[in-house]
């Protein structure tokens, strides 16, 4: 690979930086519209974020996860290399802000494990493979919470942070599925991902 992960998430980023307002409202308009590509289970725990910088906003497509059924949970971050931990949260509930500035529910809030884990991601290629922002949070995570439960890895992106090929680690955890505004990738069943354009 000729390209490190740090230049691949640089590019990416500026892609993502670039998009106008109103293709991001568009963009997170039409994820919560499509909403997820298979039934959701009464009860299931959904995990989503809270969107920073230039990120897809996943809160119209909790909204509508929530109306189905689901119970929302937003990730807390503890210490770097640690685990995320997951407390409940609703739409109107009022957020605190973390240790890293970004918004979470507040600590009476009741600890949960996500069956669905909703993720950010800087880039994406058609393997599954994330870059996210160096931190490993979404990793670690996934690894172990995974010991326990199966858990449903959804990173949400724009169609411009597809990228060719991520530099993939052995410690890096593919996702099951990438949902843009104009794709929906699934990674489980087969070597080659399917994408359905819709």
């Amino acid at each position: 690979m000729s390209a490190s992960k740090a230049e691949l998430r640089a590019k990416a980023l500026a892609k993502r930086d670039a998009l106008s307002d109103k293709k991001r409202s568009a963009a997170a308009a039409k994820l919560a519209k499509r909403g997820l590509p298979f039934e959701l289970l009464p009860g299931s725990i959904v995990s989503g974020y809270s969107p920073i910088r230039s990120e897809i906003d996943p809160m119209p497509l909790l909204a509508r996860l929530a109306e189905v059924g689901a119970r929302l949970a937003l990730p807390c971050i503890t210490a770097r290399g640690q685990s995320l931990i997951f407390r409940l949260f609703h739409p109107n509930d009022r957020l605190m802000l973390g240790p890293l500035g970004i918004p979470e529910p507040s600590p009476a809030a009741a600890e949960v494990i996500p069956d669905i884990m909703l993720t950010p991601l800087a880039a994406f290629d058609r393997l599954g493979h994330r870059i996210g922002y160096g931190a490993g949070h979404y990793d670690f995570t996934f690894a172990h919470l995974r010991k326990t439960k199966q858990i449903v890895g959804i990173g949400l992106a724009f169609a411009v942070q597809e990228i060719e090929a991520v530099p993939a680690l052995a410690h890096d955890v593919p996702l099951d599925f990438v949902l843009t505004e104009s794709d929906v990738f699934d990674f489980r069943s087969s070597d080659v991902a399917h994408s359905v354009r819709g």
